[in-house]
């Protein structure tokens, strides 16, 4: 078969099946903002139990559930530490320090690709000072971790760096905005990846496959306070179920995850058979070396190769609209 385009740009590309446009169309709703959207409520609840955490609220967006995290967690002039590159640092247009009003830092990945290591935290957390000094409370956390490569943090090394945080007093955010992938590439529970996390944030509109929407997790009183501050954000939501019903459906297709990786693991293979230098993929994020990822990404879109830059390398996202076939013919194309 052959394809007119192979979009590898990103997993959030993918478009609602027909088996997920039905469930939308059938979905019972309500009026959210003023009584809970059943199925949102539905959505909610799972997502919750999955993650071991109280309370769950569906937010339009990852970049959205992160800042809420944020504001929730740290006071005005508050320092935050997370892993260099981080979307949390980078992909959210400074809203962790304009909105959330946080004063960010950034670890090296000396631990391993995408994290601190236990005794970074520690040196970074510093001790308590004078009233005029900075305090440090947070460590966020990205797992997998996206622009390094889709890399995966292990249940034992998520637990050293909680402990680490825990030593030094500071709370843990969990930017899971690919956590299934991270799941299923060690075929470990949820539960194992979150242990000990104040408020985690999970997607639905990546590697899962609905159109919108992602969930913060956290206690009942923080997720309370999490609606407020949607709302104050603007994302109050009407009859969510519409798109609540799309995220129930997609988090069935975890399972499916693996085919994924498989997919990214024979795109990179094929990659370094002619030539480049790929790194071996974690998950379904494939990253490319190349002297000039600009140049390179408008040479693969010129033979109808989505991919895009990230730092400083090209990256290619596998994702369940694209299957074997289709990676098969992107290689093809590329012939440089």
């Amino acid at each position: 078969m052959t394809y007119s385009y192979i979009d590898l740009r990103s997993d959030t590309v993918t478009k609602p099946d027909a088996q997920m446009r039905r469930a939308m169309a059938a979905a019972e709703v309500g009026d959210d903002v003023l009584d809970h959207d059943p199925t949102m409520m539905a959505l909610e609840e799972q997502v919750a139990e999955l993650l071991g955490l109280p309370a769950a609220l569906w937010v339009p967006s990852g970049s959205m559930g992160n800042l809420i995290a944020l504001m929730i967690h740290l006071r005005r002039g508050d320092q935050f530490l997370a892993p260099e590159h981080s979307h949390v640092l980078g992909s959210e247009l400074g809203t962790a320090a304009w909105l959330a009003q946080g004063m960010p830092v950034a670890l090296p990945h000396d631990g391993g690709p995408g994290r601190p290591t236990p005794e970074t935290v520690t040196r970074a957390a510093g001790t308590a000072g004078p009233y005029f000094a900075l305090n440090t409370t947070l460590l966020c956390l990205e797992n997998t971790h996206n622009f390094a490569g889709g890399s995966v943090t292990t249940p034992r090394q998520w637990a050293a760096l909680v402990d680490a945080a825990r030593a030094r007093d500071l709370r843990v955010h969990l930017d899971g905005a690919r956590l299934w992938n991270a799941a299923a590439a060690l075929d470990v529970p949820l539960t194992e990846l979150t242990a000990g996390a104040d408020s985690v944030q999970v997607c639905l509109s990546k590697g899962l496959g609905a159109p919108v929407g992602s969930v913060l997790a956290a206690s009942t009183n923080q997720i309370t306070e999490a609606r407020r501050i949607r709302k104050m954000l603007g994302g109050g939501v009407r009859q969510g179920g519409v798109l609540a019903a799309a995220g129930l459906l997609a988090l069935r297709s975890r399972d499916r995850l693996s085919d994924d990786h498989a997919n990214a693991a024979r795109l990179a293979s094929g990659l370094r058979d002619r030539g480049w230098t790929a790194s071996e993929p974690a998950t379904n994020i494939v990253l490319a070396e190349s002297a000039d990822p600009v140049a390179t990404v408008a040479a693969l879109a010129a033979v109808g190769v989505g991919a895009v830059t990230v730092a400083g390398k090209v990256r290619f996202v596998t994702h369940r609209d694209v299957d074997t076939a289709a990676i098969d013919d992107a290689l093809t194309r590329i012939t440089f």
